[in-house]
């Protein structure tokens, strides 16, 4: 039946990864990953940097050197830092989206002596910089990842982190977390307000009028302070007279 297969009500299929076969399930096997769609895939990161994208079909077999599973997000933006290979064997700091395809890329490089220090998908990262070596004098340091580089394409080189020697980097609790979605509300507003403003500038430019709408009668009635308890419709012709000579006083 449908449930015995993940399957909900609204199309989507619930998936399980589990890393004692290294193979996804339907069958509530291991970590859940999500509930997919048709056009969801799953993400693949293994240690050495390389990161793909497969379909959720259970026939799938993953590496035994796996560092995250996940349910894709094309938006998330990760931060790395490595041991570039390629410049010295010193520490950088890179901030990036896994632009991912079914090829295996490599967020590191092409220099398979590049080696990962951290990985993490925190928004705003805090990391503390320990010193060693002949640098152990120097007091550790936090850094705010956000702040101290931008996020670029998972090919660029990234930023050096120091050019002293290191004992450690690890990542501290957050202090400053993501602000709610509130895209739902602000597309309602939109489309609210387009479709108020589907009648041209000219109508858009009456409604700014305060008395659009109003007979000339109310206009006075309100500068005078008096309730017209009437609709234009409700006076005879003698008041229509009476009116007429009020509007000229």
């Amino acid at each position: 039946g449908l449930k015995s297969h993940g399957h909900s009500t609204l199309g989507g299929r619930k998936v399980w990864f589990d890393p004692d076969v290294n193979r996804i399930n339907y069958d509530e096997n291991g970590r859940f990953l999500g509930e997919f769609n048709d056009d969801e895939s799953i993400l693949v990161v293994l240690d050495n940097g390389e990161f793909y994208i497969t379909n959720f079909d259970a026939n799938n077999h993953y590496e035994d050197n796996i560092l995250r599973l996940e349910k894709w997000d094309e938006h998330k933006i990760w931060t790395a830092i490595l041991y570039d290979a390629d410049n010295e064997g010193y520490p950088y700091i890179k901030r990036f989206t896994m632009d991912a395809t079914k090829r295996h890329q490599n967020f590191m490089g092409e220099n398979p002596n590049s080696k990962l220090i951290l990985l993490t998908d925190t928004a705003f990262p805090r990391l503390k910089v320990t010193y060693g070596g002949v640098d152990a004098v120097r007091p550790a340091e936090d850094i705010d990842a956000e702040q101290f580089i931008a996020q670029k394409s998972f090919k660029a080189k990234g930023k050096r982190l120091t050019t002293w020697k290191l004992e450690s980097i690890e990542e501290l609790e957050p202090t400053r977390f993501p602000e709610p979605s509130t895209d739902d509300d602000s597309t309602k507003g939109n489309n609210s307000d387009d479709a108020e403003n589907t009648g041209g500038n000219e109508e858009s430019v009456e409604n700014l009028d305060p008395d659009a709408g109003k007979s000339e009668q109310q206009i006075i009635d309100e500068l005078t302070g008096q309730t017209n308890l009437f609709s234009d419709k409700d006076f005879t012709e003698d008041d229509k007279k009476d009116q007429d000579w009020l509007s000229k006083q």
